[in-house]
């Protein structure tokens, strides 16, 4: 996981009451079809794990790697670290997320799954990356604690990473503008979400998500950033 280490620093003791967690698809180098087998450089498929609280808009973590076992424990424990509150959690229905959270909140969690149902399961997942399937039907499930139902939601950090998608041209589904390099990606992964968190003002809230999570007591701007970078 890369991030810039000034939202490492101050991403702790969050007060936030719900999060939800989604996985966001993108690829490195080359597609998976054409990687080779001896590849060490991590070319082919790339995920970025994203949480976002949906009333402050704060995006707290991320995790950019592959949509494995390994990398959802990572991302779970880092998410857990940085919360000072009980919190209502929301995943989709990827069989790693119930034991990656209970391994990373120990139960200290009101967590439910949102489970949903395509027209075109069928189809592989490399063919669902470039043509969205159409969700046909979506069950809300009970995890561990208390959730309330009517907060089992994805919508928020999926409108959140449309807009990632659509921020970043390294992002787009069908492009030649695809990050070359993993280190690259993550740097660009980073730098998205210090824009995004500090400088950007979000319309439905009227300040940047880390002013309104408490996070920080001022609106940052692109300068403040680049001499931020200055000092590293």
């Amino acid at each position: 996981m890369n991030k810039l280490s000034i939202q490492d620093r101050v991403m702790r003791n969050l007060t936030i009451k719900k999060v939800q967690v989604d996985e966001i698809w993108s690829f490195i180098g080359m597609k998976q079809k054409n990687v080779p087998a001896d590849d060490e450089r991590g070319n082919g498929d790339c995920y970025t794990f994203t949480a976002i609280d949906p009333e402050t808009k704060l995006m707290p973590c991320w995790l950019v790697g592959t949509r494995s076992r390994e990398c959802a424990y990572d991302f779970m424990d880092d998410l857990a670290a940085r919360l000072a509150v009980r919190v209502q959690l929301t995943t989709d229905g990827l069989k790693v997320y119930p034991d990656a959270v209970e391994h990373a909140f120990k139960g200290n969690v009101d967590y439910g799954v949102l489970n949903k149902t395509y027209a075109d399961e069928g189809l592989k997942e490399s063919k669902r990356r470039y043509s969205p399937a159409t969700m046909t039907s979506s069950e809300k499930l009970r995890v561990y604690g208390n959730p309330d139902a009517d907060h089992i939601s994805t919508s928020h950090v999926e409108r959140a990473n449309l807009s990632m998608r659509m921020g970043m041209r390294r992002f787009t589904r069908l492009t030649n503008a695809f990050s070359k390099k993993f280190e690259n990606h993550m740097h660009a992964v980073s730098f998205y979400f210090m824009v995004y968190n500090f400088v950007k003002i979000h319309k439905s809230i009227k300040t940047t998500p880390a002013m309104e999570a408490g996070v920080t007591d001022f609106l940052w701007d692109m300068e403040d950033i680049v001499l931020m970078m200055d000092t590293m």
